[in-house]
């Protein structure tokens, strides 16, 4: 499971456009927010590309974000936002 907030958060930092960041993944806009917001699965190949396009290089960084098991489903509404 995707920690959508991590995710999120890994987007703005870097200032891509998730709309741009869709097109290089081969994705579609809504596909991409599916993606992100657990409604589908990254593929392995999307997983390495958007690793790459957010210049994430850890392996523990990118296990936390992309492999999450217990994602607070509290903290993530469906906008991607932090909770209150």
């Amino acid at each position: 499971m995707t920690d959508t907030v991590r995710l999120n958060d890994e987007i703005k930092t870097s200032g891509l456009k998730k709309g741009w960041i869709a097109a290089e993944l081969g994705l579609s806009s809504y596909g991409f927010h599916r993606k992100i917001n657990n409604a589908s699965q990254f593929k392995a190949g999307e997983i390495k590309g958007l690793c790459q396009l957010l210049n994430i290089t850890s392996l523990e960084k990118k296990d936390e974000i992309f492999f999450a098991d217990d994602v607070d489903k509290k903290t993530t509404n469906e906008s991607g936002e932090r909770g209150a």
